[in-house]
């Protein structure tokens, strides 16, 4: 019986790596004991392995997570630059070739019912060089810590939530009698006032202090009530939409951690939703 190239050698016959049966090799795996050839060798903290038993012991190896359940990840905060990358583009088209996209995507309660869009694309558009530079840096700020703690899934739906709920509250703290309701609104604003409220959650949940959160918090809000042209109820209805879903990221039981997060997503969204459409039922825009 001949034995397998792995195993022992008949008299004269050299051994050879299993994956390359054309080379002969006399380095054995620490682990299985094949032949391995240089190509399939891999250092351990003694001799080599194969790659074989190297992917195999990965397998058994979990996954450095976050508190919150992302997987640890190095490099650049993917989905933050991205959205950066959006709102700096379509600035500049508003700025230069296409000034009209502020009214056609902006969003005014009037329009809710007519035009459902404008809920989320408002929130990629930008009244200044200041209102964008200051957006900007925030989302860069926290965005980058929270995508690292959230991953780019959660962050990505925390970012679109919180836009949509500021968005939602405008609608909702909106007079139909008064001027703010026919009056275009744009700015991611309210998508950072949602970054804001998860941070806080976040550092609480990290047992880190959080007081310098509620702060900015508080300064900016006020800023929303004293200067004129700010909408402060995007400013709130954000705010309330990413302490939610901060929430719901934070404290959701680590057994069924990632189902419970997506529910809980959901779930927000579609309370969102339901009184969006409820409020436009009632004021006659449905």
């Amino acid at each position: 019986m001949t034995e397998p190239a792995w195993g022992p050698q008949a008299p004269g016959q050299d051994p050879v790596c299993p994956r390359h049966p054309d080379r002969v090799s006399y380095v054995r795996c620490q682990r299985c004991e094949r032949p391995t050839c240089p190509e399939c060798q891999r250092p351990a903290a003694v001799g080599f392995q194969c790659v074989d038993c190297v992917r195999e012991g990965a397998r058994g190896v979990r996954e450095a997570r976050t508190a919150f359940g992302a997987t640890l990840r190095r490099g650049r905060p993917v989905v933050t630059l991205t959205v950066i990358a959006i709102c700096v583009a379509v600035y500049l088209l508003q700025a230069t070739v296409a000034p009209g996209i502020t009214y056609d995507f902006g969003f005014a309660p009037v329009a809710a019912g007519a035009e459902p869009w404008r809920f989320l694309t408002a929130a990629f558009l930008h009244g200044g060089v200041i209102h964008i530079a200051f957006n900007m840096y925030a989302l860069w700020l926290f965005g980058s810590y929270l995508e690292r703690q959230f991953g780019r899934a959660r962050f990505a739906a925390l970012y679109l939530v919180s836009a949509f709920g500021g968005s939602v509250g405008t609608l909702l703290l909106a007079s139909p009698d008064s001027r703010g309701w026919a009056t275009i609104s744009v700015g991611a604003s309210g998508a950072v006032f949602g970054l804001f409220g998860a941070l806080v959650l976040v550092q609480r949940k990290l047992n880190q202090q959080f007081g310098q959160v509620v702060v900015l918090i508080v300064i900016n809000g006020a800023i929303g009530f004293l200067v004129p042209g700010i909408a402060w109820q995007a400013h709130l209805g954000g705010l309330v939409t990413g302490l939610a879903l901060g929430a719901v990221y934070a404290y959701a039981p680590q057994r069924t951690r990632t189902p419970v997060q997506v529910v809980g997503a959901v779930a927000v969204a579609v309370v969102l939703l339901v009184a969006a459409v409820a409020r436009m039922a009632a004021t006659g825009l449905l």
